[in-house]
């Protein structure tokens, strides 16, 4: 092999590495971002519904309201499937920061107040 050749070789395989590096996350992001936002407020959702129901039956085991539980612990299906995206994602190069940022988008899609954003997010005993 001639030293063209190998310089070659190695400037092609240095490519595709950086190209691989750099544009993996950005399909990733390109194919799944949408999915992800959706699915975060779905996993929130479940969470605060399945606290809320757990906190029911704690006060008041009825019938009715540990089958609100237990359709409330279904739905945690819902942050299962976030759970395998984001690992998805990460795989593909996307880093926490990078997940946040899409996460930030999202709220910022939703129009969410800050004060609105807390109340969601705090739980109250």
């Amino acid at each position: 092999m001639t030293t063209k050749s190998l310089v070659f070789a190695l400037l092609t395989i240095l490519v595709s590495y950086i190209g691989y590096q750099v544009g993996s996350p950005v399909v990733a992001s390109t194919i799944w971002a949408e999915d992800y936002k959706e699915l975060m407020f779905k996993c929130d959702q479940s969470m605060r519904d399945h606290y809320i129901a757990k906190r029911a039956v704690e006060l008041d085991p009825t019938k009715i309201l540990i089958r609100n539980l237990q359709s409330s612990e279904l739905s945690l299906m819902d942050c299962h499937e976030y759970d395998k995206l984001r690992k998805r994602m990460i795989k593909w190069g996307l880093d926490a920061n990078d997940l946040s940022y899409i996460g930030i988008e999202a709220l910022e899609e939703q129009n969410y107040e800050l004060r609105d954003f807390v109340e969601i997010h705090e739980i109250r005993y």
